[in-house]
């Protein structure tokens, strides 16, 4: 069992490396949620005059899930393993951007998880007055190596 998840490393769970990882905590979690924080500074890799464009909330919708996934993997002695985004629906937000300074939550929560690797999440970011959901659907192939060489 992992103790103190706030002191776990984001990059032990999330196979995306320096700037492209968007994460910065895990805040808490359960058998089948996780809850992350992002926090948006100036130097992010999407930065724009205005902030970071909200559409990526999706991006941070997939760390998080990843990150749960991830978690999943070490609570076993697992491997963290590639997984991809396969698609969003209904993906709103109520800002055009995501201010500097700004410390995203995000929050997914497992609706479906099929033994094929096909999964369904709710997913949400608040912050300070900023809400976007979205429910995102995921494929985490048993091998990724092997499905990423067959093209």
């Amino acid at each position: 069992m992992i103790e103190n998840l706030q002191n776990l490393a984001i990059d032990s769970l999330v196979p995306h490396q320096g700037a492209m990882c968007l994460l910065h905590r895990v805040v808490d979690a359960g058998d089948d949620w996780l809850i992350a924080e992002a926090h948006i500074h100036s130097d992010n890799l999407y930065m724009l005059p205005e902030g970071v464009p909200s559409w990526l909330g999706i991006e941070y919708m997939a760390q998080t899930i990843s990150a749960l996934a991830g978690l999943r993997e070490l609570k076993t002695q697992g491997e963290v393993k590639l997984g991809f985004l396969l698609g969003t629906r209904k993906y709103t937000v109520n800002q055009a951007f995501f201010p500097v300074g700004s410390v995203l939550r995000i929050k997914v929560e497992e609706v479906v998880l099929g033994e094929n690797g096909l999964g369904a999440f709710d997913c949400e970011i608040e912050s300070e007055g900023l809400v976007a959901k979205a429910n995102l659907n995921v494929f985490q192939p048993s091998n990724p190596e092997e499905f990423l060489s067959r093209g």
